[in-house]
């Protein structure tokens, strides 16, 4: 060992001018000068080394993503270790700065209808992006592995984990390259909450998706967070009807103050706009009911009966069959541009709210003009075992499209109003009850299959006798409304129907890298299929939809079964971790099996408050009289409306 103040020469013989050359020279001279340093003169350098090679590290993040958590080690020769640690996490700078890559234009036309018909969407498919998707060991699994061997919950139960080897719809390579700078969605990690937190979770998720709508898009009907804009449809506040129940019921009172002041001083439908009979119906019309009945507040059924009466020109067709679209402010109804037919699913989705109007205000012109439409339904000839094509023709009165037979988009929320029309009816109406049982049996014998490997239970499609393993989300409403049949005195077996479906929907969450589901799945049927579930590129979108939720909130009310609460606990962490946009809001997202770049749509549907929400508090609720299903039935956004007394 050298003493800090002695100094030391070395004497050096050349016995030849090959043996050392100028470097290796400079090399031993180096070395003597670095030994000549003290002790604290050496470290200090060793340091400063490091921290200059971790502070270059950190300028580049595709190299710090590989350095995450590596500890740098600089060993001295005299046993003195110093240690650097890369930190965990991206500076917050970084996390603000996620690209974001442009929705495609088709889709930003109109919102996607609730169990009406979706805005067009070109699913033209490219080839590839189904079965030859090769199945991997994902490090997600890996990590909740050694998680669950920890004894820790991991963040998200799934099955077969599906390679994200895809690039999402609309995230082309040109577009890849012209990505801009938007808010982060935020990506925290929920998975330890305490269950008792769960019920003030979905309050808390309210409360950001209620910021961002307040702050950007307040008395519009739709908001934007990550452009921190809104969308407009019918200019009408969407969001803020929509939500006002839930409000109610999550008890937050100063935000339902503040948009009851908005309902009362700003909102008016004597304006020259076109809007669509159905959702107008569901949303608005339905919204001020479930309000007014919760309330008391009379300001509610007032202006539900203004909107009501204005949607009536819709009736005035050859046929009774109501046309799609109404000028609420000059009383004249019309079809699409595109064609005379309004779809299935619209005309009889509307009758609950319209029922309901007619005996709040005596006025029975609402429930004739509805019921009309049922019993013209009822006896028209082109069904299949109970089943309804898609489309109905405003002039004839007549099924057109004859052959096509879905639960999905168009046609869906038919056999569900046929279950709660009876319900709300005080189950005297039997016609109701017997298209709803026809068409329950003609699901089982025409469209419902298993899957393989796994054998999960699903409803396809049929076209002209073709039948299609094809499943919309839209047809996870079938398990709740088969459990509420159950419920009110129906066969035991839907019951077993609903709970098998229930799995399936699950899964169809459980299985994607986001532990989100999905728009539409493909299920496979033959043997030796490695998945049951494939998912096509046009499909992988999810837009914050609600029917998982609601019917994991109709299997829990019934059976008390812990594991649809679980599930529904996972669904609502993984919303937050890839949907929720740090400046307020939710988005909806485009590929739900890219958990590194969901790619967000920059929208938040009114539904997510209206029902999402909703149906989550509700599922996580101990009160069965929290909107007791004994007392009310929910029309297709989720607005509780009264089941009626047996004397009316």
């Amino acid at each position: 060992m050298h003493s800090p103040s002695r100094k030391e020469f070395v004497s050096l013989t050349f016995t030849g001018s090959g043996n050392y050359n100028n470097k290796q020279w400079r090399r031993q001279s180096c070395w003597r000068k670095w030994k000549q340093l003290s002790r604290l003169q050496r470290n200090l350098i060793l340091f400063t080394v490091a921290l200059m090679l971790v502070c270059g590290i950190a300028t580049y993040p595709t190299v710090t993503e590989h350095f995450r958590g590596l500890t740098v080690v600089v060993k001295e020769d005299e046993g003195h270790v110093l240690k650097l640690v890369i930190p965990e996490v991206l500076p917050e700078s970084d996390k603000q700065n996620q690209p974001l890559v442009p929705e495609p234009p088709s889709e930003q036309k109109r919102p996607p209808h609730k169990r009406g018909p979706p805005g067009l969407q070109n699913r033209l498919q490219k080839k590839g992006t189904g079965s030859d998707i090769q199945v991997k060991e994902n490090p997600i699994q890996e990590a909740k592995k050694a998680d669950k061997e920890k004894g820790e919950k991991p963040l998200v139960k799934r099955g077969a984990l599906i390679e994200a080897d895809q690039a999402t719809e609309g995230g082309t390579a040109k577009e890849a390259e012209n990505k801009v700078a938007v808010p982060a969605v935020e990506q925290g990690d929920h998975s330890h909450e305490p269950e008792f937190d769960r019920l003030e979770a979905v309050r808390d998720a309210f409360r950001h998706a209620w910021k961002g709508y307040k702050e950007f898009a307040w008395g519009q009907d739709e908001l934007r967070p990550i452009s921190k804009s809104y969308g407009e449809w019918f200019g009408l506040g969407l969001t803020l009807i929509d939500a006002l129940d839930t409000m109610w019921i999550l008890n937050l009172r100063e935000e339902f103050e503040e948009a009851k002041t908005w309902v009362s001083t700003e909102l008016s439908f004597n304006k020259n706009v076109d809007v669509n009979l159905f959702e107008s119906t569901i949303r608005i019309l339905g919204g001020l009911l479930s309000t007014y009945h919760l309330t008391g507040d009379a300001l509610f059924l007032d202006k539900a009966k203004d909107i009501g009466t204005r949607l009536m020109p819709a009736f005035n067709t050859p046929s009774k069959i109501p046309y799609s679209d109404v000028n609420i402010g000059k009383g004249t109804a019309h079809p699409p541009r595109w064609t005379s037919d309004s779809t299935v699913a619209e005309v009889t989705s509307i009758q609950l709210e319209f029922r309901e109007l007619s005996r709040l205000t005596q006025d029975t012109r609402y429930r004739a003009a509805v019921d009309k439409v049922m019993q013209k339904v009822h006896k028209l000839e082109g069904k299949q075992d109970g089943l309804v094509p898609m489309f109905i023709n405003t002039n004839s009165g007549q099924f057109t499209h004859l052959g096509v037979f879905t639960l999905g988009a168009r046609a869906d929320s038919y056999y569900e109003y046929l279950l709660k029309q009876w319900i709300q009816g005080g189950q005297k109406e039997t016609e109701l009850l017997e298209d709803y049982l026809q068409a329950l049996e003609g699901v089982k014998k025409n469209l419902l299959k298993k899957s393989s490997p796994n054998s999960l239970t699903f409803v396809g499609e049929l076209s002209h006798g073709q039948f299609s393993p094809k499943m919309d989300h839209l047809v996870c409403f079938l398990p709740g409304t088969l459990a509420l049949g159950a419920h009110h005195g129906l066969p035991a077996d839907h019951m077993e129907l609903a709970k098998q479906l229930m799995e399936t929907c699950y899964q169809m969450y459980a299985q994607m890298e986001t532990g989100l589901s999905p728009e539409i799945v493909h299920f496979n049927m033959h043997e030796g299929s490695i998945r049951d579930v494939d998912v096509k590129l046009a499909d992988r979108h999810n837009l914050l939809r609600p029917e998982t939720v609601e019917s994991l909130f109709y299997l829990y009310r019934f059976t008390k079964d812990r594991k649809y609460r679980d599930w529904g606990w996972e669904i609502l962490q993984n919303f937050n971790k890839y949907t929720k946009v740090s400046t307020g809001g939710y988005t909806s997202i485009n590929n739900v099996r890219d958990p590194e770049y969901p790619s967000p749509r920059d929208k938040m549907e009114s539904f997510f408050l209206g029902e999402t929400l909703k149906y989550f508090y509700l599922l996580f609720s101990d009160d069965p009289e929290l909107v007791s299903l004994d007392k009310y039935v929910f029309n297709t956004e989720a607005h509780p409306l009264p089941i009626w007394p047996s004397a009316e």
